[in-house]
């Protein structure tokens, strides 16, 4: 078999009609920056996250620094981030001016938790960032009460968990300000890059849509240096109609994820996901964890199967953040994740018999 890491066969064919309708609508429109594709994604997003307020912005990274911004976070202050993250989440902080603290994951679910973030904060923590790593929600009820208790903004990193809830409580509207990321692999994804920022603050949704445009909630009147970061007329369409079909195809990512539980749970020297007890899984990955990672994704290649590893290097260990000056072992956790994790193909469409193949193909290598 050749079965791909990722596939937007099925769900493309799905929907190429309306794609095409909202491309030729967006075309005859003549209106391409903040228009009404944009305002119609933003007010259906909000209520898909359960928000009084979405703001739609050029990408995930800047949804981030946005998101920071108009929380007042800057130069001299501390956020808050999980050790194990993709390194948009920390680049979002130092953008801002801010110090990244490094939080260990939970061993199991891989996401921070209110007992491991509480240890790090000091008088100059501003803010917790939590990541909803790989498609499962973080236990955001705990995160939020112990943000009240020191008075710390929160900013979720909802790139991954596009549906997910906490308490039946969806992600992205538990902090103070939300990112998303509609980058074309994710559950909810652009043909391009493109991105929202989801809050229930009104000071906070005017803030970012003036920072998302120049700094401007007038044309030519230029209130805060802002930035040219906004969602662009076409992304907002074909988004609109993506997040018609995105609880239908969540569904078909978890039906796949359940049919690869069913057939690994007894492999030897296989850590399968673990959903936390509150939280729910919308399998942006499907992450596996085995000591044998890097022979066991040549062997799987080798039956023609694809395979990705999110993420290979912690942030602390990028020489990007080498002037922050930790080395090998400062965050065993994150580190002992990377050398580990393989994410197996996950997508809408993907058949039983390719799963079954994967999985088979696994416990031959074993």
């Amino acid at each position: 078999m050749n079965i791909p890491f990722l596939s937007f066969d099925y769900t493309n064919k799905i929907i190429a009609d309306e794609m095409q309708q909202a491309f030729t609508t967006v075309f005859n429109s003549k209106w391409y920056v903040l228009g009404k594709e944009v305002a119609v994604f933003e007010k259906d997003y909000a209520t898909f996250c359960n928000t009084q307020y979405c703001v739609g912005v050029s990408n995930g990274l800047d949804a981030l620094i946005l998101s920071l911004k108009a929380c007042g976070v800057g130069k001299g202050d501390e956020v808050i981030v999980p050790s194990n993250t993709y390194i948009a989440t920390v680049l979002a902080i130092t953008h801002a001016g801010a110090t990244p603290i490094f939080a260990e994951p939970d061993e199991s679910t891989y996401n921070i938790t209110a007992e491991g973030i509480e240890p790090h904060i000091t008088t100059a923590t501003k803010a917790i960032m939590p990541v909803h790593l790989y498609g499962q929600s973080c236990d955001m009820q705990t995160i939020m009460q112990l943000a009240a208790k020191y008075n710390l903004k929160v900013i979720e990193d909802n790139a991954q968990a596009h549906g997910a809830l906490c308490h039946n409580q969806p992600t992205g509207s538990w902090g103070h300000a939300n990112a998303s990321s509609f980058y074309p692999g994710k559950n909810l994804g652009a043909l391009g890059d493109a991105g929202a920022v989801t809050t229930n603050d009104a000071a906070i949704a005017a803030q970012i849509n003036m920072l998302r445009n120049y700094g401007s909630a007038k044309k030519y009147y230029n209130e805060v240096e802002g930035y040219n970061m906004r969602l662009d007329e076409l992304q907002a369409a074909f988004l609109s109609v993506k997040l018609k079909h995105l609880e239908s195809f969540t569904a078909l990512r978890c039906q796949a994820a359940d049919r690869y539980h069913a057939l690994l749970q007894n492999a030897d020297e296989i850590k399968l996901p673990v959903t936390a007890k509150h939280c729910t899984h919308v399998f942006h990955l499907y992450v596996i964890r085995t000591k044998q990672r890097d022979a066991l994704q040549q062997y799987l290649n080798s039956k023609g199967i694809g395979t990705m590893i999110h993420y290979p290097v912690p942030p602390h260990l990028q020489n990007a953040y080498k002037h922050l000056g930790y080395s090998k072992g400062a965050f065993p956790i994150a580190e002992a994740i990377a050398e580990s994790c393989l994410s197996l193909p996950i997508y809408p469409g993907i058949e039983e018999e390719e799963i079954a193949f994967v999985c088979d193909s696994i416990k031959e290598f074993i």
